[in-house]
């Protein structure tokens, strides 16, 4: 939530690509849809593949890889690279998403689900706009470039705080609970 929030790049592409890319409508458009395509290609990748180890880590990872991206991005002035960092950006998003939205589902009690599933879906589907408001007030003050700078630095900082503050997470080997793995061996080839 906090790369979204923080980093609203998908809000300021449009003054990405008139002033800084220099690629008109057909570009913008082109920009706006790499994070989808780099979403689905890694979506596919997931679904194909073995269970995830080191879930926490990756998890870590992928959201300071957010980060990292969206500084490149911020720093871009090449078209191609914009749009490759974009695609990173959304793969990287989407494996951050299915191990949250795993873990929400298997760690919380029966009796909490529905409760946690509703906190979490506030956030998630507020989180883009609250980005975006972010970002549009940052860049109007300070420039649409370290809009999206200082958002991927902020985004770090959160993981490294994050990282800091929760070794359970950092430690976490595989996204199946427990009980569930000793109890379904058949499971374990699955995220």
């Amino acid at each position: 939530m906090f790369a979204v929030l923080f980093g609203g790049v998908e809000t300021l592409l449009p003054v990405f690509a008139r002033d800084i890319l220099h690629v008109g409508p057909t570009g913008l458009g082109c920009l706006q849809s790499a994070p989808a395509v780099g979403a689905l290609g890694m979506a596919l990748f997931l679904a194909h593949r073995p269970r995830l180890q080191h879930a926490g880590l990756v998890f870590l990872v992928a959201v300071a890889g957010c980060g990292l991206v969206m500084i490149g991005f911020g720093l871009s002035h090449v078209f191609w690279l914009s749009l490759l960092l974009l695609g990173i950006f959304g793969a990287l998003d989407t494996i951050s998403m299915v191990v949250r939205d795993v873990l929400m589902l298997t760690a919380t009690p029966d009796a909490m689900r529905g409760r946690v599933a509703a906190i979490e879906g506030v956030f998630t589907s507020s989180s883009n706009q609250l980005g975006g408001l972010e970002s549009g007030v940052t860049a109007q003050l300070l420039g649409p470039v370290v809009s999206v700078v200082g958002g991927g630095i902020a985004t770090i900082g959160v993981v490294l705080a994050t990282a800091g503050l929760s070794p359970a997470l950092r430690q976490l080997r595989t996204l199946l609970p427990a009980a569930s793995s000793a109890q379904h061996p058949a499971h374990e080839n699955h995220i």
